[in-house]
């Protein structure tokens, strides 16, 4: 099958490599600072089956593309693309939403889970490389209980954190509760007493009042996409250390990303063969 990889960060570089170990012809666009060999758009695109977007497709008005040579418009891309055509993208928003049919691989649970699991991986690096202390016996305050929250929380427990997870469902509580971790109620935050305090809530939930509770030498990490859950100008008034961790699964493990990219890739073409 002919594939194009168009953008993207490391993850669709590794992509593009493990496409093509499975035989499939494969070329590529906006990946020329990844060492990717590319050609112009117009080109990449041509004999294309399957055209591959990142994971998030677009930037603005452009294609999301940080290891391109240059930016690729949007409306560009789009009136490139023709009938028979299938285009694959993760969170395809605004004039790609319009413009282009489009189906969203992020949109499968089995990658969800998989992008969550490496991103609390990827937490856990952060947390070990900042903190000057151990996990060990240090109280850590995980904000949301969703997959991030759930899978990150877990692990935390395993290395012998205190782990306290806030959520707003008293079922989700009741879970946080039997999995032997300490419920918080999202409702009323408390960040008080937390070395580390970290948010996977898309929604600003860590706001001045709340953040005025931390100790000064809390650290506080944020996963979600922007803007994220931080008000980081007031954590900066507060004199707070404050992360913004985006793109952690890119970042932190590239290839196994990649490979949870291209087994939901294969997942959709084969729904919609035989849808």
């Amino acid at each position: 099958m002919n594939f194009a990889v168009i953008g993207g960060d490391a993850r669709f570089s590794r992509l593009a490599e493990l496409l093509r170990a499975d035989g499939h012809a494969v070329r590529c666009a906006g990946l020329e600072r990844a060492g990717t060999a590319c050609l112009p758009l117009e080109d990449a695109l041509r004999d294309a089956k399957i055209v591959i977007l990142p994971l998030p497709a677009c930037a603005g008005e452009t294609v999301n593309t940080p290891l391109a040579a240059e930016k690729i418009d949007l409306r560009r891309l789009t009136e490139q693309i023709r009938p028979g055509q299938t285009v694959l993208a993760g969170k395809p928003e605004g004039t790609l939403a319009e413009l282009t049919p489009c189906v969203d691989y992020f949109d499968r649970e089995e990658l969800t889970v998989r992008n969550a699991a490496a991103t609390a991986e990827g937490a856990l690096e952060i947390l070990l490389r900042e903190l000057p202390v151990t996990l060990l016996g240090t109280r850590v305050l995980v904000v949301g209980f969703g997959r991030i929250g759930k899978l990150l929380a877990l692990r935390l427990h395993l290395l012998g954190a205190r782990v306290t997870v806030s959520a707003r469902r008293p079922a989700d509580r009741a879970w946080i509760e039997c999995l032997g971790l300490e419920p918080a109620d999202a409702e009323r935050l408390n960040v008080s007493g937390f070395r580390a305090v970290v948010n996977t809530v898309p929604a600003l939930v860590l706001d001045e009042r709340v953040l005025a509770g931390a100790s000064r030498d809390c650290l506080c990490l944020d996963l979600a996409s922007k803007p994220g859950g931080i008000d980081f100008d007031a954590a900066k008034r507060l004199g707070l250390r404050t992360i913004h961790a985006l793109g952690l699964p890119g970042r932190a493990c590239p290839e196994t990303a990649a490979a949870a990219i291209r087994d939901t890739i294969y997942n959709v073409i084969n729904d919609l063969e035989c849808g």
